[in-house]
């Protein structure tokens, strides 16, 4: 395991993974991010392709990533995250709709809310892209105002 940090219009990004593969995005201050020592040494070049498609995103060139993902979680935190990577590049959903887009009713909102919020790889596996019922932001670990320029990113992407 090693780890990158990288600079990006919403403050520093940590990535974590080993031989090419993410299994964390972690932004400055993030909520529920791990320990610091898990992440393994430091390196400037690792993780090159996850770097690179990450400029290309926050450049409004890239709507989807490619970069090979290890998702370490419960098989419902892998439902639901599995769930985000089919929410349309500058769409959002409603957390009801997706707690029914993983075939749950609609008791099981806050459990798809706290898996969301659990989301070890932020940006690529978009859990910003979930939203209140009545259309409003609400928690995201980096902060409300992190989502809304990633949001508010790919609502320029989509319509140019």
């Amino acid at each position: 395991m090693q780890h990158r940090i990288i600079d990006s219009p919403i403050g520093p990004l940590t990535l974590v993974g080993d031989e090419g593969v993410l299994s964390g995005l972690y932004m400055d201050a993030q909520r529920y991010a791990p320990d610091t020592a898990a992440f393994g040494p430091r390196t400037n070049t690792g993780l090159q392709a996850a770097a690179e498609q990450l400029a290309e995103y926050f450049a409004g060139r890239r709507t989807e990533f490619t970069v090979p993902l290890r998702l370490a979680g419960t098989e419902f935190q892998q439902r639901v995250w599995q769930a985000l990577r089919t929410i349309p590049h500058g769409e959002t959903w409603s957390y009801a709709r997706l707690t029914a887009a993983i075939g749950r009713g609609p008791d099981r909102v806050r459990a798809v809310g706290a898996a969301n919020g659990r989301n070890p790889i932020s940006i690529v596996v978009p859990c910003h892209r979930v939203i209140g019922s009545d259309g409003r932001l609400t928690g995201y670990g980096g902060g409300l105002e992190r989502k809304q320029y990633l949001l508010d990113l790919e609502r320029r992407v989509a319509v140019s």
